[in-house]
């Protein structure tokens, strides 16, 4: 039996994890909520980078690493390949696909940061879904605009932003009552190709409402590469859990 070290972020992660045996690790960074009940180990932290991670994998007798992290976390997914490689066992790693645009969408890909606050300057009311990466920006919010930032938890705003704390997945009627309540002429999103949080694209191609959408980084090649939750399963099954 090979024993396999997760590393979770995304929603598919916590349906593997809950797979796994006692002899099986379940990783995550420490942002939001920690699962309970779970039959295989839990660990909550970093690393150290790439070497510290193929140190623990060599500690912990691990035979296969399994990157189940964000689309948008490449750092960690850098750190995963060479780590793999670096203690000589696979890496594999689930890569859920990006949203492709519908008849009706009118999406505008960023590259950055600085791009994206040039992109925002026609619009008033932007609707932010990014995480906290907008937080560190409020002081630079124009006087023009009001944002409106949806993040997992609550943060404080300011007199021109409020934060949302919220968890998907998200109903396409509460997106819907949320852009019309907050009058959001512009959403920014990043494209993680998550079921649970499309639906305010449905309702941004409903009211015309243009889409920022930040540009998916480039991840490293692993040994394999699944697409979806169904085909990371049957291949955990084939190497006899």
């Amino acid at each position: 039996m090979k024993r396999i070290l997760l590393l979770g972020g995304v929603t598919e992660a916590l349906a593997i994890a809950r797979t796994l045996g006692p002899s099986h690790i379940y990783s995550l960074a420490g942002v939001g909520r920690v699962p309970t009940d779970l039959t295989c180990q839990v660990r909550v932290g970093g690393y150290g980078g790439a070497a510290g991670l193929a140190q623990f994998i060599r500690a912990e007798g691990i035979d296969l690493l399994l990157d189940a992290t964000h689309p948008y976390a490449a750092q960690i997914s850098h750190n995963a390949a060479s780590a793999a490689q670096l203690a000589g066992i696979p890496c594999w790693a689930l890569r859920r696909p990006a949203w492709q645009p519908q008849p009706g969408d009118d999406w505008r890909e960023v590259s950055d940061w600085a791009e994206l606050i040039r992109a925002l300057k026609p619009f008033r009311r932007p609707l932010f879904t990014l995480g906290r990466e907008p937080l560190q920006h409020l002081d630079e919010i124009p006087a023009e605009q009001f944002w409106t930032l949806r993040a997992l938890d609550v943060y404080p705003g300011n007199e021109r932003c409020e934060v949302i704390g919220a968890r998907g997945p998200f109903l396409l009627k509460d997106e819907r009552a949320l852009f019309e309540r907050r009058q959001i002429d512009v959403l920014i999103s990043k494209n993680s190709g998550s079921t649970a949080t499309e639906p305010k694209l449905e309702v941004a191609r409903e009211l015309g409402v243009p889409v920022l959408v930040l540009k998916r980084p480039v991840l490293p090649a692993v040994g394999r590469e699944f697409l979806s939750l169904q085909e990371t399963l049957v291949a955990l099954e084939d190497i006899a859990l």
